[in-house]
Parts: C-alpha cells; sequence; structure tokens
C-alpha cells in the first residue's frame, strides 16, 4: 500500500515525535481518516522523504514519531526552470501554477502586467500567494517532489525584468520565428515568461527582449494562458531536463 505524503514545515529527525501543525493534523485525521498506529510520510522540503507513524490524534493534539529517512531516489532536474506569468482570473492562475509544479519548475513569480485583468491590494495580494503556495505543497505532495517550490511576492513586470542578470530568458511569443530547438542547450537556469489574458503588450515584450529574453514559439497555434506554460515546461524537459 503507497503511503500518504503530507507536507510539514518542521523539522524532522529521526526518532523524534512532533506535534503536527493543524493543517497536517486535520488533513490526516480528518480527511484521510488516519488512525494512530498507521504510517505515513512527512517531508519539509529538505530533498528526503520521512516514514512517521501517528501516535496520537487528539482534537487539538495531533502527535506522529519520525521513524526512519528514505534516500531520494528520484533528484530534483537539473534543468532548473524559474516560471513567471501574468496574473490571470478565476482558477487559470491556480490550474497553471499546479500543473507547473508537477512538471517540475524551481519557482513561480507572478507577475503585474499592462493586461492583468485582475487588481490586487497590498491585502489580497498576501492571501493570493498563501493560497498559491499551498497549491504548491499539494502539488508536491501529489506528486512525490522533496524539495518545494517558492511562490515569489507579486511584482511588476519591470522589477521581475531587472532582477536577475545571469539566467537563460526564453519569452513565450506567437509572433516569434525561433522554437526551442534552434536554442543551444541551456549552461544556467531558465527564467520562462508567459503573459496573462491577451498576453503581454508590444512594450513589455520589447523590454523583456532589451534585457536578453529570447522570443521562442509553440508550433503555430496560440495557448492559452494557463496551457502556454506546460506546455513549454513539458518541452524544456523533454530537450534538457528529466524528461529525456
Amino acid at each position: 500500500m503507497q503511503h500518504r505524503r503530507i507536507h510539514t514545515y518542521q523539522p524532522l529527525i529521526v526518532d523524534q515525535e512532533l506535534s503536527l501543525e493543524e493543517g497536517p493534523a486535520r488533513h490526516l485525521t480528518q480527511v484521510l481518516r488516519i488512525k494512530p498506529g498507521t504510517e505515513f510520510i512527512l517531508f519539509n522540503g529538505d530533498g528526503y522523504d520521512y516514514i512517521a507513524t501517528l501516535t496520537q490524534a487528539l482534537r487539538r493534539d495531533v502527535m506522529a514519531r519520525v521513524v526512519s529517512r528514505i534516500d531520494p531516489i528520484e533528484p530534483e532536474t537539473a534543468c532548473d526552470i524559474h516560471l513567471a506569468i501574468g496574473i490571470s482570473k478565476g482558477e487559470r492562475m491556480d490550474f497553471a501554477i499546479q500543473k507547473a509544479v508537477e512538471l517540475g519548475v524551481a519557482s513561480v513569480s507572478p507577475l503585474i502586467t499592462e493586461r492583468c485583468m485582475v487588481r490586487l491590494n497590498s491585502e489580497r495580494q498576501q492571501k493570493k500567494v498563501s493560497h498559491w503556495q499551498q497549491i504548491i505543497i499539494s502539488a508536491c505532495e501529489q506528486s512525490h517532489r522533496k524539495r518545494v517550490p517558492v511562490c515569489q511576492e507579486i511584482i511588476s513586470l519591470n522589477e521581475w525584468l531587472v532582477a536577475d542578470n545571469d539566467s537563460m530568458g526564453i519569452l513565450l511569443d506567437h509572433r516569434a520565428n525561433r522554437s526551442l530547438h534552434d536554442m543551444a542547450r541551456p549552461s544556467r537556469d531558465i527564467r520562462l515568461l508567459i503573459g496573462p489574458e491577451g498576453g503581454l503588450s508590444e512594450a513589455e515584450r520589447g523590454e523583456a527582449k532589451t534585457c536578453g529574453f529570447m522570443g521562442i514559439r509553440l508550433g503555430p497555434r496560440v495557448l492559452r494562458t494557463e496551457t502556454a506554460p506546460l506546455a513549454a515546461i513539458a518541452a524544456i524537459q523533454t530537450l534538457w531536463g528529466d524528461f529525456n
């Protein structure tokens, strides 16, 4: 029987007992209905899974003992992909982030761009980032990832473009003439930029290219904002990552 995987922010030390946070505790006892004595897997993003046993399941106190550490079988991909995506409406952003994490991205940066149809004040921005980070954690639980990508704070496209000049920049643009096959194998991290609904403006595309980003097209079709990152990440992983 496959063990359930649960994320915790706490340090995990073999032979030590810990009191689980409210979220993992509720998920174990109320959703999965795991009983004391049952084994499951804990991970905290340090690169390992840990076998744990539920030792106590009281309403306000759920305890587990760490039994052993499992050496990693599948390392993270050597091709670090940092996704930046213009904030989109409704569940599109949730879907794009969830699937991008399942496909192996190293981080997610939500961006404010000219054509963003979502306007968030500072309080709602913090709530959104927390919400997206929880989606990332759930995707890691499901996909057996042992390191947890970070959802960065919401910033403008301009701020994000100038924050890092050491990575290879890829701008998804259906108007571009080049494809991923025209690019040399990257020797450094990849920054993947995708616009919101309606895409990036001409000025934004020009600014990205001024900052060293290469316009790349994914075939002859125009993809939706939640489809484009999945197609691009899968293609990058196939060419240069752990899909090959």
